[in-house]
């Protein structure tokens, strides 16, 4: 049978096991291999050494160990230095160095024809070792040692390394190299100049490296309209269907965060990230699933902490008590939103935090505290107050008619307090009726919560007929978004049907009728079960 094609790996493995046997240098290996495969020098000679592009960054990063704990380069950085100069970055002198220690070659051997300066172009230092390139040949001055003239053959100098140290320069490194037009001082100079020169270096790579930037603005922009999209149609939109669009969204900001960015786009990116969790933990709450919930809050809860966001801060502890009242926690809901306060005391998320605060602690027994509650949040609601949540709305914003459905949320649990509650919760039902004002956004969420509340009220004022008129619309929600709170607060309307007022009434028997029509057709019993 015929014998398997050798890729063109395993012929330069050959290649190369072959020159070195005869003594080869990897120079000369890599000439052979840039030749063959038309590559860039600084390409050949990783290949003659059959190492990828991470392997050297691992190499590069064992022996150079990253400053302040950074991750150290890359292999797309290895990358950037082969490609140049089509395309990728320039290799700094230093990098060069550091380069021809890790391959064993001289610098000389990493750089391609019209790299070098021009002749006269490197004017400082001593012209005795000083490279230069006419026609892309090496050009050596008469007083090189003739040894120097064949690359990497023995030519040591010393020089000053990042730390201060003293190291020896590679084989190759002449005294004075001069690359584009730069000098790195070798031996010649005090020890002082040849401090201050590779330190101006140093400056310009870092530089350099610290303005390269893999994101464009108009990514960013995508990304903070996807979120004011998703904040705003979560409040009239399925729960089920847009939390498969924040996730997607959510990804692609994680794969953003993977590239090169300068601070403030990181800073805007964690901003975002916290927004997207907590959108998420709104979405799963309302499917019911609490604890994943409370999760993808604690995760919203990082990002806004490293960025020190007070404002997404206090909307994240306004999400995490809002799970725990619905949770039945009206403790630790009471607790939660106090603590929110401390990062907010103005504007719509400060006043939900106050009504939250308010109807916990009405149902703890403490009417005095919830109407204090009530009446400071009226007071922060009324502030002239804009911050970033605000500004993308929807789910973090607050409108007229939800702040009156959570005032009467609140009066509803105070024994004695029905018409007040009723008053709150009728004003709710006829703003949101009348739809939402300028800048505002109606979620039907806390509509029909507003409505199921504003039911149960009525049927404790003996109000029946009014009570079935306000439940009307939330009985003809499509099962999408029958969402879990709303089938909780029905219980409460179905309990003041059992009492003993409504006994043997048609229209109370009708209701309730409805209402187990309604709880057996939620969104949660469309899902599949798993098998």
């Amino acid at each position: 049978m015929p014998s398997r094609v050798r890729s063109k790996r395993e012929q330069r493995d050959a290649l190369t096991r072959q020159l070195r046997a005869e003594r080869q240098s990897w120079a000369q290996v890599a000439a052979r291999i840039q030749v063959a495969e038309r590559v860039s020098k600084r390409v050949a000679m990783r290949l003659a050494r059959g190492w990828t592009q991470w392997e050297v960054a691992r190499r590069w990063n064992e022996r150079w160990p990253a400053e302040g704990g950074g991750g150290g380069i890359t292999a797309q950085v290895i990358s950037y230095w082969e490609t140049w100069p089509h395309s990728g970055r320039e290799p700094s002198v230093r990098t060069l160095w550091r380069l021809a220690l890790i391959y064993d070659c001289g610098i000389a051997d990493l750089i391609d024809a019209g790299n070098y300066a021009s002749p006269g172009e490197a004017s400082h230092g001593s012209d005795a070792g000083r490279v230069t390139a006419g026609a892309g040949s090496l050009v050596q001055s008469p007083a090189d040692d003739a040894a120097s003239q064949v690359p990497g053959a023995p030519h040591e100098i010393t020089g000053t390394l990042a730390d201060g140290s003293w190291a020896t320069a590679p084989p190759g490194v002449p005294s004075d190299f001069a690359y584009r037009g730069r000098t790195e001082a070798g031996s010649g100079g005090s020890a002082a100049e040849r401090e201050v020169v590779m330190a101006a270096h140093e400056g310009s790579e870092h530089a350099e490296s610290a303005e390269r930037r893999d994101i464009g603005d108009a990514t960013l922009e995508q990304v903070r309209a996807d979120v004011i999209r998703l904040s705003r149609e979560y409040m009239t939109g399925e729960p089920f269907v847009l939390f498969g669009e924040m996730r997607r969204v959510r990804s692609r900001v994680h794969a953003a965060l993977d590239r090169r960015l300068w601070p403030r786009d990181e800073a805007d990116l964690f901003f975002l990230l916290g927004c997207l969790n907590s959108l998420m933990a709104s979405a799963a709450s309302a499917l019911g699933y609490r604890q994943p919930a409370e999760e993808l809050v604690r995760a919203g809860w990082a990002y806004a902490s490293v960025i020190d966001h007070r404002p997404l801060m206090a909307c994240l502890r306004l999400n995490l008590a809002n799970i725990a009242h619905w949770s039945g926690r009206t403790r630790q809901c009471r607790d939660l939103a106090q603590d929110g306060l401390r990062y907010l005391s103005d504007g719509p998320n400060a006043a939900m935090l106050h009504l939250k605060y308010g109807r916990a602690a009405a149902r703890l027994g403490d009417a005095a505290e919830a109407r204090r509650a009530i009446a400071a949040a009226s007071e922060a609601a009324g502030s002239e107050y804009r911050d970033d949540l605000v500004e993308i709305g929807g789910d973090f914003d607050l409108s007229r008619a939800s702040q009156h459905y959570l005032a009467g949320s609140a009066l509803i649990e105070i024994p004695g307090a029905e018409d007040s509650a009723a008053g709150e919760l009728g004003h709710a039902t006829d703003l949101y009726a009348a739809g939402p004002g300028p800048g505002e956004t109606h979620g039907y969420t806390m509509e029909a919560l507003a409505r199921i509340e504003l039911a149960t009220a009525r049927l404790r004022a003996g109000h029946l007929d009014g009570a079935v008129a306000a439940a009307e619309p939330v009985l003809a929600l499509p099962s999408a978004k029958r969402i879990t709170s709303m089938s909780q607060r029905l219980g409460r309307v179905r309990a003041e049907l059992a009492s003993p007022g409504y006994r043997g009434s048609a229209e109370a028997s009708s209701l309730d009728e409805r209402i187990e029509a309604f709880l057996s057709d939620t969104i949660t019993g469309s899902f599949p079960t798993a098998s």
